[in-house]
């Protein structure tokens, strides 16, 4: 199946396969490989998801049917594991807490956490964060 072409950028003979498409077939300069585009009104993964999160969803909450957002019901569940001592629930919330700085820091809208509860942070998530040598 290999076929000999040539090479227009080097001049050169090479044997047409896997990764080295005949000459003829290739795109041509400015050419792209999808002309018409992404579809109008089709959403990107971060729309999507923005949009899942914010969903009504019902729950029981003290005995009381109670509508919350996905998001919400997400946040309450990894606080309790948090609080019940799963240390990857607190590993998490920890990662989020720094993360959730950092922006506000850049984005200067919000008072920062002060430099002992930055480092309590750290400490946390590095003393809680799954090892990277498994």
């Amino acid at each position: 199946m290999s076929e000999t072409g040539n090479d227009e950028t080097k001049g050169l003979t090479y044997v047409v396969g896997y990764g080295k498409p005949p000459v003829q077939t290739r795109f041509k300069k400015g050419q792209s490989g999808n002309p018409n585009g992404r579809r109008k009104g089709s959403k990107n993964f971060s729309t999507a998801l923005q949009e899942s999160l914010q969903e009504k969803v019902v729950i029981k909450e003290n005995g009381k049917a109670k509508a919350v957002s996905k998001q919400e019901v997400i946040t309450k569940q990894l606080v309790n594991k948090a609080a019940n001592g799963d240390l990857r629930a607190i590993s998490m919330i920890a990662a989020l807490g720094l993360a959730r700085e950092q922006n506000s820091e850049a984005e200067a809208e919000t008072p920062s956490l002060n430099e002992q509860d930055r480092k309590l942070l750290a400490s946390v998530l590095k003393y809680y964060a799954p090892s990277t040598e498994e």
